[in-house]
């Protein structure tokens, strides 16, 4: 997935979401007015090691015995040679590692990561809302619906609570879970796999119960 910082192009993996250091390190020195910038100093320097081994503990490392995540921040594929000369190293940074690089590589980058942050922050929640409508459409077609809970379900599920201005509060991946949900609950509808309001409550309470081992009242 190929997305853009500043006049940049920088590639995000779907698979795991880490980006390529090195081709938006290689951008900027092709630049003859940029000061060169070596990816050796900056993964050596004592700051990024203290900030690669908190990532590691706060992010990365697998929390609990049967999670086997891959505990790297770095993940490096060495450039090989070809009939057409040496293909560039790829260095794929964890997101938060990759800010701090990009920002390393230019101050003035600073101002474009904080902004697209923020604008994929805000589009989870327009989606999100979106999305919500479209479930709300989807469930109009049963007599019964509890409109009050609706909402109150959905955050159960994704956040293990539920409060007023909850989803204000989210991280990028809890919107993300959120409107993958209301996708999904939607889609289950409209494919006749959930045929009632007490059968879409079902659903919700085994996901919930899934991922968080009991059944809030509301779900019950």
């Amino acid at each position: 997935m190929i997305r853009k910082l500043d006049n940049f192009n920088v590639i995000q993996r779907t698979s795991d979401g880490y980006f390529d250091a090195n081709l938006l390190l290689t951008q900027w020195n092709k630049m003859p007015s940029n000061k060169r910038r070596r990816m050796d100093v900056f993964l050596n320097s004592d700051k990024t090691k203290e900030f690669i081994e908190e990532l590691n503990i706060s992010e990365i490392e697998p929390k609990g015995e049967n999670c086997h995540t891959d505990n790297q921040s770095v993940k490096i594929k060495k450039g090989r040679k070809t009939k057409i000369g040496q293909t560039r190293d790829e260095v794929w940074m964890h997101p938060y590692l990759f800010i701090d690089f990009a920002m390393w590589i230019n101050p003035k980058f600073k101002v474009q990561v904080i902004k697209f942050i923020y604008d994929q922050l805000i589009k989870f929640r327009h989606d999100a809302g979106d999305n919500y409508r479209k479930l709300c459409n989807a469930l109009g077609k049963f007599s019964d619906v509890e409109w009050s809970e609706v909402g109150k379900m959905l955050n159960f599920v994704v956040f293990d609570d539920h409060e007023k201005g909850l989803r204000n509060k989210a991280t990028s991946e809890q919107e993300n879970d959120l409107q993958q949900l209301e996708r999904d609950m939607c889609r289950f509808i409209e494919m006749g796999f959930v045929n009632s309001y007490a059968q879409f409550k079902k659903v919700l309470r085994k996901e919930w119960h899934k991922r968080h081992g009991k059944v809030p009242v509301v779900l019950t």
